[in-house]
């Protein structure tokens, strides 16, 4: 097997995001061979005695990829806390091995959420520098004019004082007295949609996330889980997506 960068062998393994892999080795806390590795640094785990914190390094797990529509009322955690009796979106998945929600999305949210155990993946896809955008549909009690559109749009101060980044919003459809609209955002901070929401005085009855990226929701319904197929797996790792992923 050839030698890989430290990083990327830990992230493999399952030891979390490539990031987080190179805090722990600049901190001093992954030995080769019984010396303090330093980032950078390559290896190949067939021969090296790789350890963190003292312990040898499990062996790269098989990956897993699978997308899943987390249903209202779920966490999006691996585990809830001590004495919280809430599901997470781990109980909805029978597959045994470690693998954790990519990103967020709040417990009364629903939609996609895909699982995974590649750490070089995690980051790609969270890291704000790769871009990559997430659509949701957001079902209004009450039909949004023009203003609060455009307000929406450019970006609205939230009540900690933060602006959010400019985002696309497009009318959908109507439904009774409100209505269905499309948000295309690129960051995610939390319960973002539902802070703006409330900055523009437009009550929320659903948001449902329907694409990661180049990832659909298609035709999952709420508690169904799949595995990615390679194709979407490529996807996800390509270039940036473009507009001609919002059909």
């Amino acid at each position: 097997m050839p030698t890989e960068r430290l990083q990327k062998i830990l992230a493999q393994a399952g030891y979390g995001s490539r990031r987080a892999c190179e805090e722990f080795i600049s901190t001093g806390r992954v030995r080769v061979n019984g010396q303090i590795a330093s980032l950078g640094q390559k290896a190949d785990p067939a021969s090296d005695k790789i350890t963190l914190d003292g312990k040898p390094i499990a062996a790269a797990e098989e990956l897993i990829y699978i997308a899943l529509h987390k249903p209202r009322n779920v966490l999006s955690t691996v585990e809830a806390e001590k004495g919280d009796g809430r599901r997470t979106v781990r109980d909805l998945v029978d597959v045994a091995g470690n693998f954790y929600p990519v990103g967020r999305l709040d417990y009364e949210s629903e939609g996609l959420v895909l699982m995974t155990n590649d750490g070089e993946l995690t980051n790609r896809l969270t890291h704000p520098r790769y871009g990559h955008e997430k659509e949701y549909r957001v079902l209004l009690a009450k039909r949004p004019d023009r203003q609060q559109i455009e307000t929406w749009k450019r970006g609205v101060v939230l009540e900690d004082g933060y602006k959010t980044q400019p985002v696309d919003v497009m009318y959908d459809e109507s439904q009774g007295k409100g209505a269905w609209v499309r948000v295309f955002m690129k960051e995610g901070r939390k319960r973002q949609i539902r802070e703006t929401c409330k900055q523009l005085a437009l009550p929320i009855v659903r948001i449902v996330r329907v694409r990661i990226g180049t990832l659909r929701l298609s035709n999952l319904k709420p508690r169904q889980w799949r595995y990615l197929t390679h194709e979407e797996i490529d996807g996800l790792k390509g270039t940036k997506e473009n507009k001609k992923n919002r059909r």
